[in-house]
Formats: C-alpha cells, sequence, structure tokens
C-alpha cells in the first residue's frame, strides 16, 4: 500500500532523518587516543587534523541541509508546490550520493585507525621520556612541574624559523637547543642536568637604587631629555614646559616648605607616548601645525614636568627602535622575552604605546604590566577592561581589553574614578599682569580651531557676535577660501604664548560643542574668562555619537565639558541651549553685567599636580598582591543606591566620589547585615555592578573577580552597594589632609 505524503510531511521525514544521521557521525567523529609514539603533553589537533577533516566536512554539510529542512518546515503560512518539492528532493539525492562515497571512505578510515590503535595498545608500554627526533641527542624530560614543557617543543621545531629572536637566543631547531632555550630563557622546561636552576634573565631583579628623590626647583634638566626626540609634536612640549618652568619652580618651593626635600626612592621612568610614533605619528604629528588636538600633548609635557620637579630620572622617546634598546628587547618580532630584567620602574604611555611594549616584549609583557601607567584621555572601565567579560558581555572594543588595573589608566579629568586622575595644569593666573586681568575687553574668542567645528552653530556664533567682538583661531591652509562668517576676526593658528595673550583680553571663551574636554576652557577660566557652551540633549555617548563609538565608557556627557559644569559652574561657566536664541542672548547679557575673578582649581595648578602624583607614586603599588588601604577607613561612606543608579551617581548625589580601590571593603554579607538589607540568597559573580541587591527575592551578589569592582554600571533591576568617600575641594583625587596617608 502506498502513502502519499504532503510536502510538509516529507520535509519533516527528511529532516529527521537527516538529523539521526547526524547524530551518527558526530558519535563516530571523537578524537581517537594518542599512540604511545606521540610525544607527552602534545595537541592531538595536528595529526588528527587530517583524519577528521573528511568528517568535519561531512557534518557540516549534513547539518546545513537539516538546517534548510527545518526552515522550510517552520513555514507554516507558505505553500510548496510540486514542481518545487521536486526540484528540492532532486537536490537531496544529488548530495546523497556524494554523501555515500564520503561515508564510506571515512569508515574505512576509521576502521584501519582503530586496528592501529588496537595493536599499539596491546603491544607497546608507554615510556618514561618522549623520544625526540633520530638526530637529536637529547630526550623531552617529562616533569609535573612543567606539564607544556613536550607541547612547547613541539611548537618550536616547527616555528624556531618564525622569528629572528629564537636564533639570537641559540635555538637551531634541534631539540637540545631547544630545550635549553624553554629552560633558560621561557621556563617552561625543567633545568638541563649540570646546569643550576635560576629564573630567566628577565625575571629576575634589577639592582636595586639606594638614591632618594629629591625636589628640584628646576625642569632645565628636561630640555636635554626631549631634545632627544624630534618633531613639531615634541617641540610644542618642549615649549610649553618652558612657558611654565617659574611655576613649577614656584610649586617646588612650595612643597620644600610644606615637608620634607627627600619624598621617596628614586625612581627610573620611561615616557613613551605611542601615539607619536611610526606613520600613525606622523600623521598625528602633521596635524599640530594644522590645528590638530594638542590636549594630549599639553598632558605628556605636564607630566614629564612634574616627574623631574620630583626628583626621579625620566627618559622620553617617540622611536619604537630606542624604545627596543632601552627594554633590552630581542631582535626579531616579539616572540621572545627581552634580554634582561626590565630597568624602568614605571613606564607611562598610551594605548598605541601598550601595543608596541606588548609586541616587543613577549613573555616579560604580562610579568612587568604591574608597571605600566596608561595616559587614557577619556577612561576605561572595568567591564571593557577584562577581555573575557568584555567579549561574554558585549564591552568588546578596540581600546579595551587588556586585563590591567583599571588605576593603572590615566585621565585627563576626574570623571572616570575606576580610573586615576592625572590631569595637567593650568596657565596660573598669577604669571598674567594684574592690569591685563582688570583690561577685559567685550571680546569673544571662539573655541574652535578647524572650521567643521563651527557647521551648523552660525547662528549662536551671530547671536554672541551682537554683543561682542568675535575672535577666532582657525587654521586656515594657503589657497583656502573661508568658510567662516564675515563678522569674525579670524588669527589663524596662534603659538600658546600668543594664544593666552588673546585670552587675557577676552570676555568670553565660546565652546562649540566640540572638542570635547580640552583643556583651554580650564585656561580660560584660570585668565579670567567666562565659559560658554553648549548643552548636548541627548547627552552624547557610545550609543549616539561616533566620537565616542569604540571607546572602553558608557559616559554620557551633557555638556561638552561636564567638569567646568559640574565642579565650577556659574558664574565662571554657562551652558546653555545653543538652538535657543534668547536663552544665549540672556546669558552673554548676563555675564557682561557680571565681573569674574580668575580661577584655578588646586587640582590643575603645578603644586596641585605635584601633590597628586606624589600620592600616586608612594601609594599605588599595581606589584604586589594586598589590598589597598589607602584612603583609610575613617573616610569611607558606604551608601546603597537606589535602583538603575552607578555608584558615581550614588556618591555624587551625597557630594562624594566613589572609591573602587575599597570595594574589598563592601564585599562581604557583614555589609549587607548592617545596612539592616535581609538577604534571602547570598551569591558570588563575575558581574560589574556587584556587590549589589536586587529587592525582588531579595538577593544579594558578591563580586568574584577584583579585577570587575567597578564604580561605572547600573542595572534597573539592581540597588549597587557603594563605597564613597570625602575629598579635598578643588583636590578630588586625595582625601583631606587630616584624613591622607
Amino acid at each position: 500500500m502506498r502513502v502519499a505524503l504532503r510536502p510538509r510531511s516529507g520535509c519533516l521525514v527528511l529532516c529527521l532523518g537527516l538529523s539521526a544521521f547526524t547524530l551518527l557521525l558526530q558519535t563516530l567523529w571523537v578524537p581517537l587516543e594518542l599512540s604511545t609514539d606521540d610525544p607527552a603533553g602534545r595537541s592531538p589537533a595536528g595529526d588528527q587534523g587530517q583524519r577528521s577533516l573528511g568528517f568535519r566536512r561531512l557534518t557540516l554539510r549534513l547539518e546545513a541541509l537539516s538546517t534548510q529542512v527545518q526552515r522550510l518546515s517552520r513555514e507554516r503560512d507558505a505553500k510548496m508546490t510540486s514542481e518545487a518539492l521536486h526540484m528540492l528532493l532532486q537536490s537531496f539525492q544529488q548530495d546523497q550520493q556524494g554523501l555515500a562515497h564520503v561515508v564510506e571512505r571515512e569508515l574505512k578510515r576509521v576502521s584501519q585507525r582503530l586496528d592501529q590503535f588496537n595493536h599499539h595498545h596491546h603491544h607497546h608500554r608507554p615510556p618514561q621520556a618522549t623520544p625526540t627526533r633520530p638526530k637529536d641527542k637529547c630526550v623531552v624530560p617529562v616533569d609535573p612541574a612543567y606539564p607544556v614543557c613536550s607541547e612547547k617543543v613541539e611548537f618550536l621545531h616547527a616555528k624556531w624559523q618564525s622569528d629572528p629572536c629564537y636564533a639570537f637566543y641559540g635555538v637551531d631547531g634541534t631539540t637540545c637547543s631547544i630545550l635549553a632555550y624553554l629552560s633558560q630563557i621561557e621556563n617552561f622546561c625543567p633545568p638541563q642536568p649540570g646546569r643550576n636552576h635560576s629564573s630567566p634573565p628577565w625575571h629576575q631583579r634589577a639592582q636595586p637604587y639606594t638614591k632618594k628623590a629629591s625636589i628640584r626647583t628646576t625642569v632645565s634638566s628636561l630640555y636635554e631629555v626631549l631634545s632627544n626626540s624630534s618633531g613639531p609634536a615634541v617641540r610644542f612640549m618642549r615649549s610649553r614646559v618652558e612657558m611654565m618652568s617659574e611655576c613649577w619652580r614656584q610649586a617646588a618651593l612650595m612643597m620644600r616648605q610644606h615637608g620634607n626635600n627627600t619624598y621617596t626612592s628614586l625612581m627610573k621612568v620611561l615616557l613613551y607616548p605611542g601615539a607619536l610614533t611610526g606613520d600613525a605619528g606622523q600623521r598625528f604629528q602633521a596635524t599640530v601645525e594644522r590645528g590638530g588636538p594638542l590636549g594630549e600633548l599639553v598632558q605628556w609635557a605636564d607630566l614629564s614636568a612634574c616627574l623631574t620637579i620630583l626628583g626621579h630620572h625620566v627618559t622620553f622617546t617617540t622611536s619604537q627602535h630606542h624604545l627596543h634598546s632601552l627594554i633590552g628587547a630581542a631582535p626579531g618580532r616579539g616572540s621572545c622575552p627581552i634580554k634582561g630584567p626590565l630597568t624602568f620602574d614605571l613606564i607611562y604611555t598610551d594605548y598605541h604605546g601598550l601595543a608596541h611594549l606588548h609586541r616587543a616584549m613577549g613573555l616579560a609583557f604580562q610579568h612587568y604590566q604591574c608597571r605600566f601607567r596608561i595616559l587614557d584621555s577619556f577612561g576605561t572601565e572595568p567591564a571593557f577592561n577584562l577581555g573575557s567579560y568584555a567579549r561574554a558581555r558585549g564591552f568588546q572594543t578596540l581600546w579595551g581589553s587588556w586585563g590591567l588595573q583599571p588605576r593603572q589608566y590615566m585621565t585627563m579629568f576626574p570623571h572616570t574614578p575606576d580610573n586615576s586622575f592625572l590631569g595637567f595644569v593650568s596657565e596660573d593666573a598669577v604669571r598674567a599682569e594684574e592690569s591685563d586681568l582688570n583690561r577685559k575687553e567685550k571680546i569673544a574668542v571662539i573655541y574652535g580651531k578647524q572650521e567643521y567645528m563651527w557647521q551648523g552653530l552660525s547662528e549662536y556664533v551671530k547671536v554672541i557676535s551682537e554683543e561682542l567682538e568675535t575672535h577666532a583661531t582657525v587654521y586656515q591652509p594657503p589657497g583656502h577660501v573661508s568658510t567662516l562668517p564675515s563678522f569674525v576676526k579670524n588669527h589663524g593658528l596662534l603659538s600658546q604664548e600668543h594664544f593666552l595673550r588673546l585670552l587675557r583680553r577676552a570676555k568670553v571663551f565660546v565652546g562649540l560643542g566640540f572638542p570635547y574636554e580640552g583643556p583651554a576652557a580650564i585656561e580660560a577660566i584660570a585668565l579670567g574668562c567666562v565659559f560658554l557652551q553648549p548643552r548636548l540633549n541627548p547627552p552624547h555617548s557610545s550609543h549616539n555619537n561616533d566620537f565616542y563609538k569604540g571607546k572602553p565608557t558608557t559616559r554620557k556627557i551633557s555638556s561638552q565639558h561636564p567638569y567646568a559644569e559640574q565642579f565650577i559652574g556659574r558664574p565662571h561657566v554657562w551652558t546653555v541651549d545653543v538652538t535657543n536664541k534668547t536663552q544665549v542672548r540672556e546669558a552673554v547679557k548676563e555675564i557682561l553685567r557680571t565681573e569674574v575673578k580668575p580661577l584655578t582649581p588646586r587640582e590643575f595648578s603645578c603644586e596641585g599636580m605635584l601633590e597628586r602624583v606624589h600620592h600616586y607614586i608612594t601609594q599605588q603599588n599595581f606589584c604586589t598582591p594586598s589590598v589597598s588601604t589607602w584612603p583609610p577607613e575613617s573616610a569611607l561612606r558606604v551608601h546603597m543606591g537606589p535602583l538603575s543608579q552607578s555608584c558615581v551617581s550614588v556618591c555624587a548625589r551625597a557630594s562624594l566620589v566613589c572609591e573602587p580601590s575599597q570595594f574589598h571593603r563592601l564585599n562581604n554579607p557583614d555589609v549587607f547585615a548592617r545596612l539592616a538589607i535581609g538577604c534571602s540568597s547570598m551569591t558570588q559573580e563575575v558581574n560589574h555592578i556587584f556587590p549589589a541587591y536586587t529587592p525582588w527575592g531579595r538577593h544579594c551578589g558578591l563580586q568574584q573577580e577584583p579585577l570587575l569592582f567597578s564604580c561605572a554600571g547600573s542595572d534597573p533591576s539592581h540597588r549597587r552597594l557603594c563605597p564613597c568617600r570625602i575629598y579635598q575641594p578643588g583636590q578630588i583625587a586625595l582625601s583631606p589632609s587630616n584624613l591622607d596617608l
């Protein structure tokens, strides 16, 4: 009796049949045990890859067919004609013929392999040490203390010529040379007979310094350090150091008055701005004289001056070749570790430089990464920093996933408390003559050195020009026809000195919305200008703004300069809706009626930066496993936030700042009990918003991964447990002096 099947039923039968057949083949496709001839610890992928290739292809084809049939069967509303079904079955028949041949061939190979395996299993005993190639005199030792030794030997047998560094260390392809390298340089194999056991050269400690760092009152020694590198970027940095030299001298004298001239052990410090190196560095340097961003260069210049005044030994380079020489990199492409111990106590670099160090140091990179400090203007939140977590939770970006301690990232402004606020130095109003500051003219200087920053803002600037003479410092290439409004007086690019001279005359410094969070606004305020800036509504973030897209932060900024808006505010800072002409006009009139004195927050003064950097050098040690004891527990305030708020917001609402180094004090059940929170359950999880509490089910969660302790991050179903601390007014990085260690 013949049963007629409907198209849908036929597809289901085919689907079930193919799925069952796929499962059968997947059951057969199990990696076979290694024969006794294979070296211990070796990955089976190499030999079995060819044997299982046919099965892999077969399985993938069957899975594709099964998926196709399942998709067709789910299309309930689609009508399949007899012609379409005929074509589908014809396609299956063609694939079936090919599959039959593949199955027959692969089953024969499986049978032969099983026979070989049984023969070796019954007639051979496993050796005590893995035999090597016939021409080698050395054997690969089997030692539980070195479990990957044989795997590394096999790797170098195949790859020792892939990088000249292996030959530099004496590897010539023989097992003896490979074992010598793996025991003496990489420490993956046990010491060879007749040799004393010692750690690899790069793992040993450098000669410790016995000198103490003494406060200097001049930055003159830095001029020669910076002269070792060339280019417009470094010339800008040196010019800035010279311009600010008197400020640094006065700050040094103040530090000497406040305490002992000797503060800490002398540090050997390397400064390596990777963004200035190679082809990318040449492109960056070319923009310096065409209105490109200078904020990072300001920070590098001030950091180098700060370390010099604090008495440390500073080395500066923008050359990858020079970097390799300084750290003792082996010749080649970075597959091998450096030749000896790292002689620098601290290395300040950026994300580009971090990648360069990783490629040059081999295994030594991870060993010494605790000494790195990353200048990172916009910050890196912990959720983006831990690679495995970032990939699993959708936080992976181009810039994160290095797995450093979050405090090793150093920001331009104190906007991300998970990182360390390094900052820079603002032009000190004390340097300006009092008569200059009292002779403020009705001048507005527009903050925007390239024409694209002005697009769509002509009406905003026009309203300002009704009350103020409008000046600009926009770069104009030769032969370029300007698109700036005719009422704007453009000076072109100015030197630092001439730009600051213009700000001393101006009453208002006008932001256009970009660049975000630059130093110029703080310098203008320090010279007696009022900063007028756009409100950003909705706030800009990686979700709606190309500039922030891909950056390792979830920050949302509500204005061009959030620090100026939140920590300085009126009368020095006005934030307006630039589309509201009436609001802009009234703001300008009110500014003209108000007398504003110069203001420099302490954290942006020379003395404030010296104080902060000195604190970081003496208190931040990421090379030991001990937990942080700074700030003291007396400075800590524990807060349970509302739903959907980060600890940054929770602490800020209490006029405090989140202190991530103190999460470990909160990460235990007793804290929940002290806050009278009844937990029905308590678990540990890898989650960047923990420790936290969820009201639904009264579940309390503790943090399992210390690298994910984070002030950032919020969740609508969780209330975050936050470590907040008090801070010095104008020096947010530190607690008040009577509580500071």
